[in-house]
Order: structure tokens, then C-alpha cells, then sequence
């Protein structure tokens, strides 16, 4: 193996061709495509499927790359450190459900790299998509809850997919509604008060099993409800329609506009919060530095990290 393959394969997954990978490259096709088939040959396996529609990688190819990212990052440190013009891209992606504590750290992350060249993605998505996410590589971490009711679905399906669960921070529920809502005249709720009130949750497309739901308490009835796809609608669902939604109790004010107030929620449960990851990779030094930073806002909130 050589460095120069790791470039090449990147350089294909980033563009989905062999032809516009040697273009950009500046090699030709045929030294390209034997290169990747001298890599595969070495480690016996299939990198690639191709097509008439173009390149992807297999499973074993996402696993593979997973690898050589963290080589080529090694080598990017020994360039930077040695004097070397080439700087490589960081890569960096994080899936998770809707909090604004995953994103506020994701903007820390951006601000720390500063004028680097980087190619970040952050998903906000269903629950059943963070663990595949996870599960195939197309993102380093994966951050959601688990509690006494979905604990044990969600366990199995993780230690099937080969995933790691390292929980971060127990939190009690809170209520998330508007600043001008009238339940914000108290200190704390119960369920009774809630029940005139329109309950939004994220819908959790074909899977959208209870055990998936990002709301604790999830198979209770309510007279009213609606489902939505993204934290800024059911934000402004809150607002307009004075709904309430049930979450861990973060807010970050720097990311919302204040219009959001959180009430703790008197019920015995509990919500324990924490990141995925694949059991097969090491986390490179952007994800780790993403979780330093995710743990550091976490605090500020007057969570304590769960020493793992």
C-alpha cells in the first residue's frame, strides 16, 4: 500500500468517478483504475461498485476508508509539522436527533478549525437513520437518548448494527414551549396540565415505531397533535401555536432567539443522553475534539459528564 492510493481512493468516493477523480488528480484513467485494483488485490477485498451511474463503495470500502482517513490525517499532522505546502481537507460528520446542544457544539468545532480548509456535515435526523449512519460510515458519530421504555430495542439494534453506545448526561424532561405560553406561569408541569395543549413530536418516517420516537413518554394519547420533520418548524410551532413539545431541557440561546422557555416535567423518568460510534474504527482528531467540545457545553448547562 501506498499513500498515494489513500489519496486516489478518496478523491474517487469524494467524486463518484474514476474519470473525474484521474481529471482532478491529473493522472490518466487506466493509471487510476490499476491503482485501485492493486489496493483491492493487496487486501482482498472489493472497494468499489461500479456502474454505468458511477462509483460507490461497498461496505467494506466505507469500513476501508474509515482507515485511511486516519492515516492520511497522520500524514497531514507530519506535513504540518515538518513544513509541507499540501494541507489535507479535515472530513468530519455527525448525525444525531433534534438538540441544539449537538449543534452548538458542531458550530464550536467550526470556529476552533478556523481558517483550515474542512468538509464538515451535520444530520439532523430520524432516530433509526443515525444508527445506520453510524453503521455505514456516512457519519463518525451519532448522538440520541435512551431511557427504561426504549432501552432494551435500542441496545439490541446497536450492538447489531456493531456500535458502541458511551452515554454522556442524565437528564430529567423538561416541557418545551413558547415565552408568551400560559403553562409558563409555572414551575414545574404534570401531564394533566398538558392535555389541552397541541403535542408536537419529530416523526420518524417508515420506522416510526414508539421505540424510535425522540420524545419520552411516547405511546401516551393526546387530543391534539402534530408531527414535523425539523427542529426549526417545531420551534415556531411552540410560538404560533402554543404547543409543547418534550425534550432533555437544553436551549442554546446563542442558536434560538430566547422565544423558547423549558419547564421541568414532573414524571418518574429519566432521558440518558449519548454518542454512537462504530466498534470497528478509532475516532480521528476532529471527533474527538467535537466531543471535548460537546461535553464542555453540556457542563456549562449544569450537567455532570457520566465518567466512562
Amino acid at each position: 500500500m501506498r499513500i498515494q492510493q489513500l489519496h486516489y481512493l478518496e478523491k474517487i468516493a469524494e467524486t463518484g468517478s474514476i474519470n473525474e477523480a484521474a481529471k482532478q488528480l491529473f493522472i490518466s484513467q487506466p493509471s487510476l483504475s490499476q491503482a485501485m485494483k492493486e489496493l483491492e488485490k493487496e487486501y482482498k477485498i472489493q472497494l468499489f461498485y461500479r456502474s454505468k451511474l458511477g462509483i460507490t463503495l461497498t461496505d467494506e470500502g466505507r469500513e476501508f476508508i474509515n482507515y485511511s482517513r486516519g492515516i492520511l490525517d497522520q500524514v497531514n499532522l507530519l506535513d504540518e509539522r515538518f513544513g509541507k505546502d499540501i494541507i489535507r481537507k479535515k472530513i468530519f460528520s455527525v448525525s444525531g436527533q433534534h438538540y441544539a446542544f449537538v449543534v452548538h457544539a458542531f458550530v464550536e468545532l467550526v470556529k476552533r478549525i478556523g481558517e483550515d480548509e474542512y468538509n464538515f456535515t451535520l444530520r439532523e435526523t430520524q432516530t433509526e437513520n443515525v444508527l445506520n449512519d453510524i453503521q455505514t460510515f456516512r457519519s463518525e458519530l451519532g448522538i440520541i437518548y435512551t431511557n427504561d421504555f426504549n432501552r432494551t430495542v435500542l441496545t439490541r439494534l446497536i450492538a447489531e448494527k456493531n456500535l458502541e453506545f458511551i452515554p454522556l448526561f442524565i437528564a430529567k424532561p423538561h416541557v418545551f414551549v413558547g415565552r408568551d405560553n400560559p403553562l409558563t406561569q409555572k414551575k414545574q408541569l404534570t401531564l394533566s396540565d398538558l392535555e389541552d395543549y397541541t403535542y408536537l413530536s419529530y416523526e420518524q418516517g417508515d420506522t416510526n415505531s414508539f421505540y424510535f420516537s425522540e420524545e419520552i413518554l411516547s405511546t401516551l394519547e393526546h387530543k391534539k397533535s402534530i408531527q414535523i420533520s425539523d427542529r426549526a418548524t417545531i420551534f415556531n410551532l411552540m410560538v404560533g401555536l402554543n404547543g409543547y413539545t418534550i425534550s432533555s431541557g437544553i436551549i442554546s440561546s446563542e442558536l434560538n432567539d430566547e422565544k423558547i422557555v423549558a419547564i421541568p416535567l414532573n414524571v418518574k423518568d429519566s432521558m440518558t443522553l449519548g454518542y454512537l460510534k462504530h466498534k470497528k474504527i478509532e475516532l480521528s482528531t476532529t471527533a474527538t475534539l467535537y466531543l471535548k467540545l460537546l461535553k464542555q457545553h453540556i457542563q456549562n448547562y449544569g450537567f455532570n459528564i457520566i465518567n466512562n
